[in-house]
């Protein structure tokens, strides 16, 4: 899978980028047809609080359809777990409706 990683705001640094991928290529053992994924971080200065300032948006491609989560926490690493589990959802969700009945 190929996987894009965008941070806007803020400049990531490669463990984070390294964390992200090792995360997303976890959702191939539950799909291995997905074709890429992209992954926005996104350091969000509009919330008055800045604990759960930190966003992660990921769409992943897969034949005839886009999966998409984003959520906020108060670490990047957290807000990739959480979207990543979403998305994970939304994977055997989607397995489950293309095997024949």
């Amino acid at each position: 899978m190929d996987i894009n990683v965008k941070a806007t705001n803020f400049d990531a640094d490669k463990k984070l980028i390294e964390f992200v991928n090792g995360k997303v290529n976890k959702l191939d053992k539950y799909f291995d047809g997905i074709i890429r994924s992209e992954v926005v971080l996104n350091f969000n200065r509009s919330k008055k609080k800045f604990t759960d300032n930190k966003e992660a948006k990921i769409k992943i491609e897969i034949p005839g359809n886009d999966l998409y989560a984003e959520k906020e926490a108060t670490s990047f690493e957290e807000a990739v777990d959480l979207t990543v589990d979403a998305l994970e959802k939304q994977v055997k969700k989607y397995k489950s409706k293309m095997r024949p009945q």
